[in-house]
């Protein structure tokens, strides 16, 4: 059976050809995780790639956006990366925080709110012409941006303490999508996602936390723009989706991210962050009248199109991650010949990172111990670098990048 299988999924990967994004999904679903969290110590190891089970064949949805820049090449070695000497770490639920604090950005929050499952969400991020402003980011209270094929970026927005009116427009998964639900006990929406990509998240453990673009909450703008830029969601019809499927239910978090309203000793002063993603340069600049990091990109100001304001953060953090093409699952197909691989991003194990917070540097290390652990942090003496009170950002950045990161006082 398992031979017959891959025997089909081969035949359907040659004949698929490029068709729109927004397909719509409905797997029948997997059973809903358990609730039962425990505290306890582990030894910091790192972890071996998703788990996933024998893939279905689901159904052929998106190879889109064409892009001309260079794929990110295939790598063989992952680098030596210093890291500090870390014996334990224990991790804890969120009842450690109390039934008002939420455990993703450390504010006061109606108790009511975290009972629910945060909601990972794929925003757009290309091209800006037609994606920006996007609807939802400064609500988010974590955004992880990440490269796709041909170098452009893409968001992972986690809403969790709040919801904004929209949010959008919603495009397709990758890679990463296998990994940060898992992190953060979230639904994943998402507008559809190459076959590849498609089978690992249908084939994982979390193929019941998906919602697929023909259940409650998505909607189309009708804007005079590409039709695949015109796919918006509201989170409470999101959450409806959840409730039908008896998955909205309150998370179950391995790990904390520390928090505290004072920075940290040690710091060196960061007011300005310019990251290079090769498509465009991305600059962060701090403001100490709000205390927060306001982002540009392409050299302007970067808005949130349900307010109109920019786009800011508490905290602006920077993980260097082994980025590899996947050679499984091609994402762009041009006259039957794949152009561009998924870009796996080996999100587990530990690395650098950067932290900015209150105008300061803290250079760190991010670690992932388990497939179910969010990413906490720890400087070279092995104690945890604490977070500033509020949302983050989070720019993936690949170990091979030459210096992507320059910061300016």
């Amino acid at each position: 059976m398992k031979k017959n299988l891959l025997f089909w999924g081969l035949i359907l990967s040659v004949l698929v050809t490029v068709v729109g994004c927004g397909g719509e999904e409905t797997p029948p679903p997997a059973p809903a995780p358990t609730n039962e969290v425990a505290i306890q110590v582990v030894e910091p190891t790192p972890i071996p790639p998703t788990p996933t089970s024998e893939p279905t064949l689901a159904p052929v949805v998106i190879i889109e956006e064409p892009s001309t820049a260079t794929p990110v090449p295939t790598a063989t070695a992952v680098p030596a990366t210093a890291t500090p000497e870390i014996a334990t770490t224990a991790y804890l639920t969120a009842e450690d925080f109390g039934d008002n604090i939420n455990p993703l950005t450390g504010e006061e929050t109606d108790p009511a709110k975290l009972q629910r499952r945060p909601l990972a969400i794929k925003i757009s991020n290309a091209p800006p012409s037609f994606v920006r402003p996007q609807s939802g980011l400064n609500d988010a209270d974590l955004v992880f941006e990440h490269i796709t094929e041909g170098r452009l970026t893409r968001f992972t927005i986690l809403v969790y303490g709040g919801d904004p009116e929209r949010v959008g427009p919603i495009r397709s998964a990758r890679l990463i999508d296998v990994e940060l639900p898992a992190m953060y006990d979230a639904a994943l929406a998402f507008s559809g996602a190459s076959i590849g990509v498609n089978q690992r998240l249908y084939g994982s453990d979390i193929s019941s936390q998906l919602i697929g673009s023909g259940e409650e909450g998505y909607y189309r703008t009708g804007e005079d723009k590409p039709f695949e830029h015109t796919f918006y969601a509201q989170p409470n019809g999101l959450r409806n989706a959840l409730d039908a499927k008896g998955e909205n239910r309150s998370p179950n978090f391995n790990g904390v991210m520390q928090f505290t309203s004072e920075p940290p000793a040690n710091g060196q002063p960061a007011t300005r962050i310019a990251i290079d993603y090769s498509f465009e340069e991305v600059v962060w600049e701090y403001d100490p009248a709000t205390n927060y990091y306001y982002r540009s990109a392409a050299g302007v100001p970067h808005n949130d199109g349900n307010t109109g304001e920019q786009v800011r953060a508490r905290n602006v953090i920077v993980p260097f991650i082994n980025h590899v093409d996947d050679a499984e699952i091609c994402e762009e197909i041009r006259n039957d010949q794949c152009v561009a691989l998924s870009v796996q991003i080996q999100l587990w194990g530990q690395g650098r990172v950067l932290i900015f917070r209150d105008g300061q540097q803290y250079d760190g290390t991010w670690i992932r111990n388990g497939r179910n652990d969010m990413l906490t942090f720890f400087d070279a003496a092995g104690n945890p670098i604490p977070l500033q009170i509020g949302n983050s950002w989070f720019s993936m950045m690949s170990i091979y990048y030459n210096d992507p990161v320059k910061v300016t006082n």
